[in-house]
């Protein structure tokens, strides 16, 4: 396969040079883009590539010899970065010193960010840095959770231990995830569907029967009752369809920043544990992360005072930050988790009582990760529910919408059909 030399700008607009291998240029220009660079110049070797070359050598020397410089506030997809900490997991576990480790996976690393991360990894472990203060230098790929459970890992020379439980962490929650996108997303399309449809039939086919009826029945009083309200509706839409989207871009708009707001996101947070179908879904899955982050931090060696700050922080939902900070104050004066539980009415009986023999027995760790497994086959469970729920709804829903409009504009037929046949109408 041919290799293309290239320079290029990442996300901080700071020049970048190297080499990839690719069929063609196009296909080249695709890659880096797929890696948010963007090429400035891009040439084949042996075609033309002696003016990039040149350039590309004075990038590379005054970036200390490396190909790819990832900024401060450079970020990689979650799904490579659980690739690169289950990599690093095996390698660690197989008997490879950390920074033998990180120089094979920086060789191997397919995406230029994470490939240009690892390199400044393996660099300032080489120069006697910490792994955990290294990762700090990148906090939108590696997260506090992950840096204090390092951190814990390093201390307590179990390093291959605590990132197998990073990597099974990542994993879980990616999968969790992909869950309840999958419950989100089916009737988000379907009601974008079903708007368009209403939409289009409104704007468009509705206009061009009322001309037909206007020609063929002439008295507009003839017109069935739905069929007027029905062409009542479209002429509205169609008079005032500026303003009903202006309407729905400004309330847009409003809900964003009403959310970005403390008090917004609290109040949004908790409609959504109280929603009819989404509710019970929302809240286990709150649970699931909770019980999960905090039961493999304590289990990391993470102090649990600062296991719960990081938990509140990784919670996402207000409510249940809330109360997870009522459990650190509760932690903090020696008292039990139990009581700023119940007193949330977040979480379930069956948690709290958990939660409460774990405490008893000193077995908390591992009891929060049992409940982490029940509220995730739960969530399984409840998805699975709520799709065979909402796909005979949302049928039923276009159905009715659809065959309303449908049956509007077909009852006016039956006196053009009469007509042309020479029948009376009545």
């Amino acid at each position: 396969m041919p290799k293309f030399h290239y320079i290029a700008l990442d996300q901080n607009g700071h020049e970048v040079a190297g080499d990839l291998d690719a069929a063609n240029e196009a296909e080249a220009i695709n890659l880096l883009r797929q890696n948010q660079l963007y090429p400035t110049q891009v040439a084949q070797e042996g075609k033309g590539d002696a003016a990039v070359k040149k350039r590309a050598a004075k990038t590379t020397s005054a970036k200390g010899g490396k190909t790819v410089k990832a900024g401060a506030n450079a970020k990689v997809k979650p799904k490579t970065l659980m690739v690169f900490t289950r990599q690093l997991a095996t390698l660690i576990d197989s008997g490879l010193p950390l920074l033998r480790g990180l120089t094979v996976l920086s060789r191997q690393e397919p995406n230029l960010v994470m490939k240009s991360t690892i390199a400044t990894l393996a660099d300032n472990v080489q120069t006697g840095s910490t792994f955990s203060e290294t990762l700090t230098q990148y906090p939108r790929i590696f997260n506090k959770l992950y840096v204090n459970m390092v951190k814990a890992g390093e201390l307590g020379g179990v390093l291959e231990i605590v990132l197998n439980r990073l990597a099974e962490y990542q994993e879980k929650a990616q999968k969790l995830k992909n869950k309840i996108m999958a419950a989100m997303i089916y009737p988000i399309v379907v009601m974008f569907i079903a708007l368009a449809i209403l939409i289009f039939l409104m704007l468009v086919i509705v206009p061009k029967f009322e001309k037909i009826f206007e020609e063929m029945l002439g008295d507009k009083n003839k017109l069935p009752t739905l069929t007027k309200y029905v062409i009542g509706f479209s002429r509205w839409m169609g008079d005032n369809f500026i303003w009903l989207a202006l309407g729905a871009t400004v309330i847009f708009i409003g809900w964003r920043l009403f959310a970005a707001t403390a008090g917004g996101r609290r109040r949004i947070d908790g409609w959504k544990l109280k929603l009819p179908l989404f509710g019970d879904v929302q809240r286990k899955t709150a649970i699931s992360r909770f019980t999960r982050t905090l039961g493999t931090l304590v289990t990391s060696g993470v102090p649990i005072l600062q296991a719960l700050n990081i938990t509140r922080e990784t919670a996402g939902n207000a409510i249940v930050s809330e109360s997870i900070v009522k459990v650190h104050d509760a932690v903090k004066e020696g008292e039990s988790m139990v009581a700023p539980l119940e007193a949330s009415s977040v979480f379930p009986p069956m948690v709290i009582s958990m939660v409460d023999v774990g405490e008893e027995t000193g077995q908390l760790p591992e009891m929060l990760l049992k409940i982490a497994d029940v509220y995730e086959d739960e969530v399984d469970n409840s998805v699975s529910a709520l799709t065979s729920m909402l796909e005979p709804l949302m049928i039923v829903l276009l159905a009715l919408v659809v065959g309303t409009i449908v049956l509007a504009l077909f009852l006016p037929l039956i006196e053009v059909i009469k007509q042309l046949s020479g029948g009376t109408p009545t």
